[in-house]
């Protein structure tokens, strides 16, 4: 049987596009999103299956992971892509809006890592967890972004500490870390940075371009390509990675 791939935050953006590359591989998909139409539509264009899921609810999740583990014959890739950003001044972060990102962005990674690497082990045949980080969580240099930065850092930091002690499980656990990538959530942040520079919407777009070696913005294709190598036996003595994949934007 083919395998079977879950991927948070699907209905729309990065999420949308690794669920339909994982699709034209041939992996099973299961669609998540807060969002139930959105997560639907991923699923009828992927020929797959679709899940509500908060990815910040525990007990949502160890669901989930059981309930496909058992209805699909197995779980063999997790990515956990759903994340939120808000930009606005380091000093004017709300601890509200700090919590709310940290939450979604680093607990929902960590809860959902648990119960896909759970199930993993059940199985007793491995997998692949993939979470989506960021550049800026490798870069500190993203302004008004600085809760989002903690959460990615952070990401990158559980990656490893996963993928540590889940190899004896012969589970690889990686992240991608993209740079400007043009969807839904970068149209939000590019009004939001004009407003904070007192500049243009395109003088944004631009200066993204122009921080980008590759002279160009990326695509959500180009995430989601990089995600369907981390899932496959082509990187499979790769573990405990950040694979950059930002065009040049940022080089470590």
């Amino acid at each position: 049987m083919p395998e079977v791939a879950v991927i948070t935050g699907a209905g729309a953006g990065i999420g949308k596009s690794i669920a339909a590359e994982l699709a034209q591989r041939g992996y099973r998909i299961v669609a998540t999103d807060l969002d139930a139409a959105t997560a639907q539509q991923t699923a009828a264009e992927t020929g797959g299956q679709s899940r509500v899921l908060d990815v910040t609810d525990r007990a949502a999740a160890e669901a989930l992971a059981r309930e496909v583990e058992q209805s699909l014959g197995s779980l063999d890739v997790w990515v956990c892509n759903a994340g939120i950003s808000k930009m606005q001044a380091f000093c004017d972060v709300s601890e509200e809006d700090l919590r709310r990102t940290i939450s979604v962005n680093l607990v929902g990674v960590f809860l959902c890592g648990q119960a896909a690497a759970r199930s993993m082990i059940r199985q007793g045949g491995g997998g692949r967890i993939v979470n989506i980080a960021s550049m800026a969580g490798k870069r500190g240099n993203a302004p008004y972004l600085s809760d989002y930065v903690a959460s990615k850092f952070a990401v990158v930091g559980l990656t490893q500490a996963m993928a540590c002690e889940l190899a004896p499980h012969n589970i690889r656990v990686n992240c991608v870390c993209p740079g400007y990538v043009r969807t839904s959530m970068q149209e939000r942040e590019l009004y939001w940075e004009a407003a904070l520079r007192n500049c243009s919407r395109e003088d944004v777009v631009q200066s993204y371009i122009a921080d980008t070696a590759m002279r160009r913005l990326e695509t959500p294709e180009d995430v989601a390509r990089a995600v369907a190598f981390l899932a496959s036996e082509d990187a499979g003595f790769v573990t405990g990675e950040a694979l950059a994949v930002n065009g040049g934007a940022y080089m470590d």
